[in-house]
This record gives C-alpha cells, structure tokens and sequence, in this order.
C-alpha cells in the first residue's frame, strides 16, 4: 500500500532552529502542499516560510512560490507580491517561471497593466510550449487595452497559431457574396434561394444541408433592403469577439451549431403555412449572441474596452430584437432566433474562452508549487459535465428533429 503523505510531519520542524536538510525541505514543501488542498493557508505559510532561504534556489523558489500562494489567499496581496517578486531574483531555476507569471496576474489585479505585460513577456521567455498560446493571449489583452492595437493583433495571431485571417470575416464575405449572387442571378439560370433556403419540406424529405445553408441567402434586396446589412453588422460585431475569446476553429463550430438549433427551431415550431420558407444567417448570430452573454456571466473573460461595451449591451439588444420578432409576426422567424439563442447560451456555459484570460484563470494557476493541485476554473466544467452537456444538446435538437417531421413531414 503507498501513501501521498510526508516520510514525517514536517510540522515540527517550525520550532526547530538552523538550516534544515534538503529531506527536511522537501517534507516542508509536501506537507505545505498538501495544507494549501485542504485550504489550511496559515498552516501552509509557516513551513513555506521555514524553507524560504534554503541553499538551494530551486526549494528556495518553490517556497517562495508558495508562500505566496498561501499569503493570496489569505488576502495579503501585497505580501504574496513581494514573495513572487524576490522568488523572480533568485538564480534561474524550475519556479522562476511560475514566479514571473504570479507576479504578472497579481499587477493585473493591482490595476498596473504596463508591469503586467512586461512580467508575463518575462514569463512566455520561459514558458513550456503548452503555455506559450495562453501567454500570448494575455499579452494580446494587456496590450489592447494599453492602446497598442498593432502588437495586441501579433499576440493574439500567435496564441490561436496562425497567420491572423479571420474566420468571422469569412463568413461575413461568403455570405455577402452567395446573398448577391442568389439576388442578381436570374433563377432561369441558377435559382440560389431554391437551392439554399430553408425549405421545411424539403428538410423533412431529407435535404438536412439545408439547416446550414439557409445561412447564406437573405431577403432579395427590393423587398427588405436592411436583412442583409443588418445581420451582416451584428456578425461583425459579435462574430470576432467570439473568435477572440474561443478562437477560429471554435467560432466556426459554434456557429454552425447555433444555425443548426435556430434551424431546427424554425423546423419544429415555425408550422403555420406561411412560414414553411425562411432565409437568413440570424438564428446563427443569435447564438453568436448567447455564447457572448454566457461567456460573460459565467466565466467573465477579461476584454477590452471595445468588446466590453458590446457586451454590455448585449441582453437590452437581444430582448429588443425578439420583441420587434414577435411583433412583426409572419415576417420575421423568432423561432430560429430563440433556437439560436438557447443554443448559444447553452454553449457558452459549457465552455469557457480559451483564448483570453478569465476572471477564474487569473486568479487560480495550475501547478505553480510543486505537489500542489490547484482547481483550475473556467475550464467549462469537468470533461464529465462537457460531455453531459453535449449530449443533452443533442437530445434537444433530436426532440425539434422530430417535431419538425411530425409538422412537415
């Protein structure tokens, strides 16, 4: 039988004078350790602090490291500063980098982005590769929001690892561009809004395809001059934010998701008559929407000015559309809208920006004190409950699948 305890209790070595051996050392770090699990930061503090000034940098540097963890927690800001900081000055070793990034989270915390940026530029110096997107990302935030635009846009590029084409831009683009095709092509040579549309009868026929492309097409110009233009904007609005904070493949994914639940909801609960063809991208960008609010109140990513005052906005924006919605009844399918919606919020509970920091991710750190296993939140939950999550997800959009079949099919 093994055991995750210390050879001894380390405890006693607190009233206990001189240098300690480098066993003893190392009983300190584990059993402080194993103090900041079980949230005994007093405890933990003491022996962080009895190992501080060891001949050895590294187990100087893992105490350091601690002690200000424990002092973190225990609302003692400035003095867990003042440990990462001299734990940053000691000679290079295995918890410099860990220093360097606790130093840069706690001046962002202290308001000082400028120190901020310049420790976390120390810190990607010394960064694992798995880290190095998230360091990225936080430099692209922290230099934002101090008004560098063109070294924010280099960060973020590099934390999603590419070359900086947009996908939300894309999508702006494609659309536009099969939205005036399917509007000045004469139908005799290419009819887009037959092929494209959502045709609800055509759907149930088994022309799923169509629960996507529906998104590409919008109102003919003569008839509603603003479809195209207005979606158009609030996916420029909405479309990169997300894209910053989940990145390109992610925004993607949730888009297509969200026009896939506004389809569907369409499907299942647009019956009457008249409504058995829709056009438009909006039950996509509704769900654009819904990610943004559930990002922002459940997992509060850190953005920047700009993106702050859009969500702000966001709940007045969406609760105005969908009463304009249910007002001009017959024109406009609310339904794809709250399909959308739901599907979005749904997504964004599930899961947490992984381009940005969150309020969470700045103020728990994984890893940073050896032995230590700190919960890192604003992940979007266990892979248990991501998994859990989807699966409902599906169930729903199983239950307007076959709704929609009872009601067109």
């Amino acid at each position: 039988m093994t055991t995750n305890q210390p050879a001894f209790d380390a405890t006693g070595l607190l009233t206990q004078s001189g240098p300690l051996s480098l066993d003893a050392a190392q009983a300190a770090l584990a059993q402080a350790a194993a103090h900041m699990a079980h949230a005994d930061f007093v405890d933990a503090a003491r022996l962080y602090q009895r190992v501080v000034g060891f001949n050895d940098a590294s187990v100087t540097g893992a105490a350091m490291v601690g002690l200000g963890e424990a002092l973190h927690r225990l609302d003692d800001d400035a003095a867990a500063l003042g440990q990462w900081e001299a734990a940053t000055q000691l000679p290079e070793n295995d918890h410099t980098y860990a220093a360097w990034r606790n130093v840069a989270a706690a001046r962002v915390r202290a308001g000082d982005l400028r120190a901020a940026l310049g420790a976390y530029r120390e810190a990607d110096r010394r960064a694992p590769q798995q880290d190095k997107a998230e360091i990225a990302s936080r430099m692209g935030w922290l230099s934002k929001e101090l008004g560098d635009t063109r070294a924010s846009g280099r960060y973020f590029s590099r934390a999603r690892g590419d070359v900086g084409f947009s996908f939300a831009l894309g999508v702006i683009g494609l659309t536009v561009i099969v939205s005036l095709l399917a509007d000045f092509v004469p139908p005799e040579q290419l009819d887009l809004f037959a092929i494209l549309q959502l045709d609800k009868v055509a759907v149930a026929a088994g022309e799923l395809y169509r629960l996507w492309s529906v998104t590409l097409v919008h109102a003919p110009l003569n008839q509603m001059p603003l479809h195209l233009i207005m979606n158009m904007y609030a996916l420029y609005l909405a479309g990169p934010i997300v894209e910053r904070l989940y990145g390109r493949w992610a925004f993607l994914g949730m888009y297509l998701v969200a026009a896939a639940g506004g389809s569907l909801a369409s499907f299942a609960l647009g019956t009457s008559p008249d409504s058995q063809l829709a056009v438009g991208a909006s039950g996509a960008i509704f769900g654009l929407f819904g990610v943004l609010i559930a990002a922002q109140y459940v997992h509060r990513p850190m953005l920047d000015r700009a993106s702050r005052g859009l969500m702000g906005q966001l709940v007045a924006l969406v609760i105005l559309n969908l009463i304009i919605g249910f007002a001009m009844e017959g024109t406009v399918d609310n339904w794809a809208h709250i399909g959308g919606l739901v599907t979005g919020l749904w997504l964004g509970v599930l899961f947490a920006p992984t381009g940005v920091p969150t309020l969470r991710s700045m103020w728990f750190r994984p890893g940073s004190v050896p032995g230590t296993t700190v919960p890192v939140f604003g992940t979007g939950g266990t892979s248990a409950i991501r998994l859990a999550g989807v699966v409902a997800l599906l169930a729903f959009f199983a239950l307007l699948w076959s709704m929609g079949l009872a009601a067109w099919g």
